[in-house]
């Protein structure tokens, strides 16, 4: 990782020192521009009543990222968490780009594994200017002065700046060199639990996401769009449309039509007035069956690219003593956010605005700027929090699509979409079909390890070019080749085939797949050799103390030698992704009827050097929750090329009195800190199939879990 992180000096400068501030929570949601401020290096903002602003490299999305980014340049700056207010980077590469992706681009679980040198540096360099410019005004030398909550200290004589009073002189002074950083030992802020800074504007309402913009003279609008992807207008009947109280335009694009309104709802029911005519394209047939099949059938025939091949596999799985295969199969996903799609656009002749909350920035100004033929810097973003990305938010295509109908007019122009349009019109996680087969040796472990995964390519969609045929994607892999176990002889490819529906991520694509099949097929190895599930894991992980630990906690807070009720049993995961080792047991009981529930949920997780740990224990609360809900209904179905899916009570999440009491128990550590969002994601849908597995004998191979497998018939 120290690799990743290692930044160059001019980078430190614009890139890792971004500090702004505004006098409301709602206007620094809202803006990040900022007067009267000293800019000290490319990111830090003070003002001269001392006010401390971080501008954000990275989304808000609800995980906390804007607590735990200011504590690392507040830790380094000497000042106080609810000193610093953050606010929304404008879409700048140069300035803003995650180390790890260099893109600016929010996403991958990589938000505090990237800035967690380059804001610390950005910190401490900012610290040592604004001292060194209080002892040039003192006409002392800078090392007879410390800091302290934001102000610069003359121990001998008691004399005290605030950092605003000597922060137009510091920003004039030459960033140093090299600026020491805090030892873990010295943190104040770093480690402990610290009340998240956004957490006020939420929940008095002040906050402001993307849907809560408001622009002068702003109208709005709602959409229909073709009920298949791939289809096209062929004609519109607005006449009764036009008739609408509050309806003043009718806007098309290829595939969609827009109606305007005064108001939403104005628009809405000008939307279930028009008539329109559509040419369903070549999906207009597609059926979850038929993409199954499609995808069987390249499994067999398609030409696997490789990722890892170690020892002489074939030579092994003959000359097992036993031999083990399974198949898994997982569906299409939505991304389901609580803040349904909206972007609000004003395109000029000399000039286009776009107000939105979005994971990639610099992807939608770009896009903007082609479809206006503005030039880039004509484009301005201002970004929003967001109401959950889960990935979704990392495409620009719902921003290219308010761009289009919005060059339509002179007006600033809202465009909503309803939940519905949001799940059926989403770019979907890919759907999986994943076969294993494993030789065991005489103590029953598995002396040889294939798995061949087929699935289609999100980076099809997100790299400029595509994709290239041949080529691997590692990320349909991840969590497959690099699983915490010693597997001395292991094969681990990928078929690619793309479906006809369009991808993309979704929380912990590649491990939130692959750590299902491959913990959920250990599960398998350890029942065939008739050993306990994670006395088998830890006999495979001699080499992994982090693995080991993690698995060893949770083993003992979960109680895991307790004998369960009949059709009650505990499952248990384990990984290391994203920089972080994490297992989870869930325990779970299953009824007569085969309805699940949830009794408890335990994880034990090593991310390195805690930032927040109250924020890290939400998220991994949250991951779980997120996966298990996956697991236990969503799927995403298609009927004569339509999405059947289409709100929360068809694509529906866990309930609060479905949430069973969740512990998580956090490991100390001195490694670089690992990502989280995703973490528990990546856990739940493994620990969940394993768990129903010793309450019923029932192995799940496929999601989301049906639940006529589990009935006493089913299981008979």
């Amino acid at each position: 990782m120290t690799g990743h992180l290692s930044i160059s000096r001019r980078k430190l400068i614009v890139g890792g020192l971004m500090v702004a501030f505004a006098c409301s929570a709602r206007a620094r949601a809202a803006t990040s521009e900022a007067t009267g401020l000293s800019a000290i290096g490319g990111f830090v903002r003070i003002s001269q009543e001392g006010g401390i602003s971080l501008v954000m490299p990275s989304v808000e999305m609800g995980q906390g990222i804007y607590t735990a980014e200011a504590a690392l340049l507040a830790e380094e700056l000497d000042v106080r968490l609810d000193q610093i207010v953050a606010i929304a980077a404008p879409p700048d590469a140069s300035l803003y780009a995650q180390p790890l992706f260099k893109a600016q681009l929010t996403g991958g679980s990589t938000s505090i594994r990237g800035f967690w040198t380059p804001l610390r540096q950005a910190g401490a360099a900012a610290r040592s200017m604004l001292a060194a410019a209080a002892a040039q005004t003192w006409g002392v030398h800078s090392d007879e002065c410390s800091t302290k909550d934001g102000t610069v200290l003359h121990l001998s004589t008691g004399r005290v700046l605030r950092y605003g009073e000597v922060a137009e002189l510091a920003a004039t002074l030459p960033i140093p060199e090299r600026s020491k950083l805090k030892s873990p030992g010295d943190f104040k802020i770093i480690g402990k639990s610290q009340p998240r800074i956004d957490t006020p504007a939420k929940v008095n309402g002040s906050a402001v996401y993307g849907i809560d913009v408001t622009v002068d003279g702003m109208k709005t609008a709602a959409v229909v769009m073709s009920p298949v992807d791939g289809g096209k207008i062929r004609s519109v009947d607005e006449t009764d449309a036009r008739t609408i109280p509050g309806v003043i335009d009718v806007l098309r694009i290829d595939d969609a039509v827009a109606v305007v309104g005064e108001h939403y709802w104005a628009a809405r029911a000008g939307v279930e007035a028009l008539n329109v005519d559509w040419d369903l394209g070549p999906n207009a047939k597609l059926t979850t069956a038929s993409i199954r099949a499609e995808v069987a059938k390249a499994a067999g025939e398609g030409t696997p690219i490789k990722a890892l091949e170690r020892g002489d596999v074939e030579a092994r799985l003959k000359n097992a003593k036993k031999r083990v295969t399974a198949e898994y199969e997982l569906p299409f996903l939505a991304h389901a956010t609580m803040e349904p799609i909206n972007t609000t656009v004003h395109v000029r002749p000399d000039g286009c605005d776009i107000w939105v909350g979005t994971q990639t920035p610099v992807v939608a100004q770009k896009h903007a700027a082609r479809i206006t033929g503005l030039p880039v810097d004509k484009v301005t973003l201002r970004n929003h929090l967001v109401g959950g990305g889960f990935g979704r938010r990392l495409q620009a295509d719902t921003i290219e699509q308010a761009v289009r109908f919005a060059k339509q007019v002179p007006y600033p122009l809202k465009i909503i979409w309803t939940r519905e349009q949001d799940i059926r019109h989403d770019r979907f996680r890919p759907c999986y079909l994943d076969r294993l087969a494993a030789g065991l040796d005489e103590h029953g472990r598995p002396s040889v390890w294939t798995h061949r995964t087929t699935s289609g390519t999100v980076r099809r969609y997100f790299d400029e070019g595509g994709w290239p045929e041949g080529k691997l994607d590692k990320d349909a892999v991840e969590g497959a080749w690099d699983s915490p176990y010693a597997l001395p002889v292991i094969r681990v490819d990928w078929i690619r085939h793309d479906p006809p529906v369009k991808l993309n991520w979704w929380r912990g694509v590649g491990p939130t797949h692959n750590v299902f099949v491959v913990e959920s097929f250990l599960d398998e190895l350890a029942h065939a050799a008739g050993q306990d599930p994670i006395a088998y894991r830890r006999a495979l992980l001699g080499g992994n103390p982090r693995a080991m630990a993690v698995l060893n906690k949770v083993a003992d807070a979960a109680g895991w030698s307790r004998s369960p009720e009949p059709r009650s049993g505990r499952g248990v995961s384990l990984h290391q992704n994203f920089g972080t080792y994490a297992a989870v047991v869930v325990e779970v009981a299953v009824a007569p009827s085969g309805e699940i529930s949830l009794e408890k949920i335990v994880a034990a997780v090593d991310c390195g050097i805690q930032i927040n740990p109250d924020t890290i224990r939400a998220q991994i609360e949250g991951g779980v929750l997120f996966g298990l809900s996956a697991s236990l209904f969503n799927g995403i179905n298609f009927s004569e090329g339509r999405v059947e899916q289409g709100n929360f009570n068809d694509y529906r999440q866990l309930r609060i009195n479905e949430t069973p009491p969740i512990e998580v128990h956090l490991m100390e550590s001195n490694e670089n800190p690992g990502g989280l969002g995703e973490v528990g994601t990546v856990s739940a849908a493994p620990a969940l199939g394993n768990a129903i597995f010793a309450a019923t004998g029932v192995r799940i191979r496929r999601l989301p879990i049906d639940r006529r497998l589990l009935s006493k018939r089913g299981n008979a």
